[in-house]
């Protein structure tokens, strides 16, 4: 779903009080998006163009604007193009950096995170691969979070099978999967985390938890985050993000949204860069 984009633009240097110690991100890029195909039969998904420049150029653009300073993104698929890519990109005092997950092939987005669980010690921001984001989304979740695991959700009148569904209460997340039911689901999670020190420290030990499953390999990392939500209570919390602009790029139906939301927040951009000048 396409929501609409909002016209705050971030204030940076506003941004450094309430970032601090935040200020990494990790995007979990190791797969390859079979369901974006043919889009992916040459390129893994994080580097499929969007009105010319990669998904993944979107997202660094979004996070260094929100004043993020290093970024790690965990690959997999085709590795050495994603290597390639990074090491290209200029963007004034973000270091750009990736992380080879080599069992992307037979595990899931857990494994991804659980091995960039180092690089998240003092906190920051976790990133699906395929979520594009207006920045004040962002900008919106890291003033806002306070809890030590900090959970990005959106609303709609209605879920399907494939949302990645949250319960509620108040601000505090109690569940989070795909197969909640209608009667518990309150919203939905748009692929995007804060984490403090100490959520980063639970989240690990979750991990950990989760991955000792026989099918351990096999689970998002979203498993660890629902764990956390139903044993320590008041770990998990929700930063609604309502009415902001963002979409998944999951399948090719999402391209056209997709184009439509970058296209929108470019102009943002471009407006604000003049007014800066």
């Amino acid at each position: 779903m396409l929501h609409r984009l909002t016209t705050r633009r971030p204030d940076r240097a506003a941004m450094s009080e309430y970032i601090r110690g935040f200020m990494k991100a990790i995007i979990l890029s190791a797969g390859q998006g079979r369901r974006l195909l043919p889009y992916t039969a040459n390129l893994p998904k994080c580097l499929v163009p969007v009105c010319g420049c990669p998904l993944l150029e979107w997202q660094l653009r979004s996070l260094h604007l929100c004043g993020i300073t290093e970024v790690v993104i965990v690959t997999g698929f085709m590795s050495e193009a994603v290597e390639a890519f990074a090491a290209q990109q200029k963007f004034p005092g973000l270091i750009v950096r990736t992380l080879f997950n080599p069992f992307f092939a037979v595990a899931d987005n857990l494994a991804s995170l659980y091995l960039a669980s180092d690089a998240l010690r003092d906190g920051g921001v976790i990133l699906n691969g395929d979520t594009l984001f207006e920045p004040a989304v962002l900008d919106k979740l890291l003033r806002e979070a306070q809890a030590p695991v900090s959970v990005t959700i959106d609303r709609k009148s209605r879920y399907d099978d494939d949302d990645m569904k949250v319960q509620i209460d108040g601000l505090r997340l109690c569940a989070i999967g795909k197969t909640l039911s209608a009667q518990e689901t309150n919203g939905e999670s748009i692929g995007m985390l804060r984490l403090t020190p100490d959520g980063a420290a639970l989240m690990k030990s979750a991990m950990e938890t989760v991955l000792r499953d026989t099918d351990g390999f096999r689970r998002w990392y979203l498993s660890a985050v629902d764990r956390l939500a139903k044993n320590d209570f008041g770990s998990v919390a929700a930063v609604s993000i309502e009415g902001m602009g963002w979409c998944e790029v999951d399948c090719p139906a999402d391209m056209a949204r997709a184009e439509t939301l970058v296209r929108g927040f470019s102009k943002l951009q471009d407006k604000s860069r003049a007014v800066s000048a």
